[in-house]
């Protein structure tokens, strides 16, 4: 029996457009095309209001279109969106079968207070509770499911596809090297971290490019760059905001190493993308990143450790390439055995049959 054959219909509930370009919108994006080529009708439902922590309309979105749906209707919700909404999963888990997609618990977001955290951990735990089963981007996302409750029997970890790319070159001639960053410019992902850390390192030759919208959390973006302008890293740090692919694959084949200061990560496909081009990573060892970045790809410090930050950074910029050379070649190793993302649809079609039966 062919995955069309056992699922034909599919909704996949969203919040907000599904274009949009973090890395969790471009993994269901991707999840949606796969199935749909796979010949799964899937319905995408895009819902108005604020989240994760939902306004008004948010919970009418969510409510109606839960309510529009038949009975029996397999339904597949972003966490994103029905991680702060327990109350519509539970009215309706009797008579759909309801799906999770988790990328990453809303109680691991960097700069909730101890109040908000327990909040949206319980609020969190109570939606995925009438859930048929919880597909993640990581097997460390699956095993931290334990925590909300969730059995292990009941959860799939399906990883993000890679594309294979051509190893990136670095920038021409004469220039130095470039350090690149993808990533929303959020509390989360560490920019302040990272800007700190260049500081300590301002004497060695670098230019630091940072792509990813300046939107998402405008007050903590706004206070990164006063930082990059008070530290006189101004002509040397650029924020371009965000991206599409192809100028993505452009800004990563030029560049001499990745670097992501984040907390937490559910996976880090922007870390995945940085292997599969032969770039030496500098990252962090929040949530899964020391899952997605292998040892001898990269050098991992704890997340808002700037000083260790500034130590790995300056051993990579330093006039001794070899190091470089030889994380970058391990990278490519790595990377030649991660999913392409006709895989991952493969894979998370066949985790969909799997919970839903």
């Amino acid at each position: 029996m062919t995955h069309a054959e056992l699922h034909p219909e599919l909704h996949v509930v969203v919040p907000g457009p599904l274009e949009q370009r973090t890395g969790g919108y471009v993994y269901d994006a991707h999840m949606v095309a796969g199935l749909r080529e796979m010949g799964w009708g899937v319905h995408v439902h895009n819902l108005d209001g604020s989240f994760p922590d939902p306004d008004d309309t948010a919970v009418d979105a969510m409510n109606a279109t839960l309510e529009r749906l038949p009975e029996g209707a397999l339904v597949l919700i972003d966490g994103l969106a029905m991680g702060g909404l327990p109350a519509p999963i539970e009215a309706h888990g009797g008579r759909l079968r309801i799906l999770s997609l988790v990328h990453h618990p809303l109680a691991e977001e960097t700069g909730l207070t101890e109040a908000q955290r327990q909040s949206f951990f319980e609020r969190e735990r109570r939606a995925l509770a009438p859930c048929a089963g919880v597909l993640v981007s990581s097997r460390f996302s699956a095993e931290g499911l334990e925590a909300y409750g969730v059995p292990a029997d009941r959860v799939r970890a399906v990883l993000p596809g890679t594309e294979s790319a051509p190893p990136a070159i670095g920038p021409g001639p004469g220039e130095p090297p470039e350090l690149l960053c993808v990533a929303s410019v959020t509390a989360r992902k560490g920019h302040d971290v990272l800007v700190s850390a260049l500081e300590r390192v301002r004497d060695l030759p670098w230019r630091l490019i940072c792509a990813g919208s300046l939107d998402r959390d405008r007050l903590h973006a706004d206070g990164v760059l006063r930082q990059v302008d008070e530290a006189g890293l101004a002509d040397r740090i650029d924020f371009i905001g965000e991206r599409d692919p192809e100028h993505l694959g452009e800004l990563y084949h030029g560049a001499s190493l990745f670097v992501l200061a984040s907390y937490y990560e559910g996976y880090g496909m922007a870390l995945a993308e940085a292997l599969a081009r032969g770039l030496p990573v500098v990252s962090t060892t929040g949530g899964a990143i020391p899952h997605t970045v292998p040892a001898d790809a990269g050098i991992l410090v704890a997340p808002g450790d700037v000083d260790g930050l500034g130590d790995a950074l300056g051993s990579l910029l330093g006039p001794d390439g070899t190091t470089r050379l030889d994380l970058g070649e391990a990278a490519r190793r790595h990377a030649s055995a991660l999913p392409s993302w006709a895989e991952s649809a493969e894979a998370f079609a066949a985790a969909i049959e799997e919970l839903a039966t």
